[in-house]
């Protein structure tokens, strides 16, 4: 189901407020759509709501928590009375999470969980149900990442949190096969944002020198959220299930699938590359 026009339609972004999910709005924005917008930063929500006016272009923004199941459900309860069903609604708050398994304390696990698994989840489960009742074609995007499909040492938790996001999206596609609503999973390589250098992203037992390498290596080498957002327009407007774009990620995507000791190899290789190990 491809949205050939996006004139008009009502896109609902979680994490708006930075990285991806403010390129992506600025994205949608250009085309002529009406932006719903939500993040739990305040005054980074309120920068990119005025960046969109500049364009001329509509937009309530609300500031929510994605892991916050009440939070959550008031957000959801105030789009629907002031906008009623969106057309796209596009699940990418995420967080990540860089340190060995055994050295991350449990309460990291469950941080990374409520926010990228739980967040994506309650998006689809608040929002679904009047986007199917409302008729025409619309569309769910869910930000996963390049390591749900091809994970890499020292993100053994943040893979799982992802690997859980690609296979939620793939199967809950297939439950909307005769509905007008279909599905994409965005799958994004390394990117130059802030997501390396936030508070509690990286364990106590990383070494600040491994921490500065990562960090650098996203500056140098990460893709442009631009270009990631440019691709989720894309996927949206020409009805693709999956989109993989940014840094290593398809060649990982492949060599993993048709190649898998090879992969091991590469991702091994890789990781110490990037400051992972």
């Amino acid at each position: 189901m491809s949205m050939k026009n996006l004139a008009g339609k009502n896109v609902l972004i979680t994490g708006a407020g930075s990285g991806i999910g403010r390129s992506t709005a600025l994205a949608f924005a250009r085309r002529g759509a009406r932006l719903v917008l939500s993040d739990i930063n305040q005054d980074n929500l309120a920068k990119v709501e005025f960046e969109i006016a500049a364009l001329g272009a509509t937009c309530l923004a609300l500031p929510a928590n994605v892991g916050d199941d009440n939070a959550m459900r008031a957000f959801a309860d105030e789009v629907h009375a002031r906008v009623g069903a969106v057309d796209v609604l596009v699940n990418n708050a995420g967080i990540a999470y860089c340190g060995n398994f055994l050295n991350s304390p449990p309460e990291s696990w469950q941080r990374l969980y409520d926010v990228n698994v739980k967040g994506v989840l309650s998006g689809c489960y608040l929002f679904l149900p009047k986007m199917i009742a409302a008729g025409g074609v619309r569309r769910v995007v869910n930000i996963a990442s390049a390591n749900g499909f091809a994970p890499l040492p020292t993100l053994a938790v943040y893979s799982a949190s992802k690997f859980a996001v690609l296979g939620f999206s793939e199967a809950l596609s297939m439950e909307l096969e005769d509905t007008n609503v279909g599905v994409t999973v965005v799958c994004p390589g390394a990117i130059n944002t802030a997501i390396t250098t936030g508070a509690g992203v990286v364990a106590p037992s990383v070494p600040e020198a491994q921490k500065l390498r990562l960090q650098e290596y996203y500056r140098n080498q990460g893709t442009s959220p631009d270009r990631v957002a440019d691709a989720i327009v894309d996927g949206v407007m020409c009805g693709r299930n999956m989109v993989v774009v940014g840094t290593s990620a398809r060649p990982s995507y492949h060599v993993k699938r048709l190649f898998p000791s090879i992969y091991r190899k590469f991702a091994i290789a890789t990781s110490r590359r990037m400051g992972f190990l």
